[in-house]
């Protein structure tokens, strides 16, 4: 491995530390969900295999009205994965625009 490959590594790997660490962005809706942010990083995993360096609970239009999102990176790129946090139903599953959240 290369020094830039280890080096964005290493950051990617703070960042998911980071994130599982100190919670996630959205907690404040946790009692609403009926789904675990356990299950959804893994529902979101199964749809998108790589390393989740965001994720968050928040309302949004579409399912339910209330999902967790997860940014999944990869070889191919970042992935955005939304996940219903009633249902645990795959909601969206994209390549991360040039303007991310």
């Amino acid at each position: 491995m290369n020094r830039k490959t280890r080096m964005m590594a290493a950051a990617v790997a703070l960042v998911a530390t980071s994130a599982t660490a100190f919670g996630f962005s959205g907690e404040q809706y946790a009692k609403q969900a009926k789904v675990s942010i356990e299950q959804a990083r893994t529902a979101a995993l199964k749809a998108h295999p790589g390393k989740i360096t965001d994720e968050e609970l928040e309302k949004e239009s579409g399912g339910s009205g209330l999902r967790y999102s997860f940014d999944i990176a990869s070889a191919r790129g970042t992935q955005e994965v939304g996940i219903d946090a009633q249902t645990g139903a795959v909601l969206e599953n994209k390549a991360e625009g040039a303007n991310p959240d």
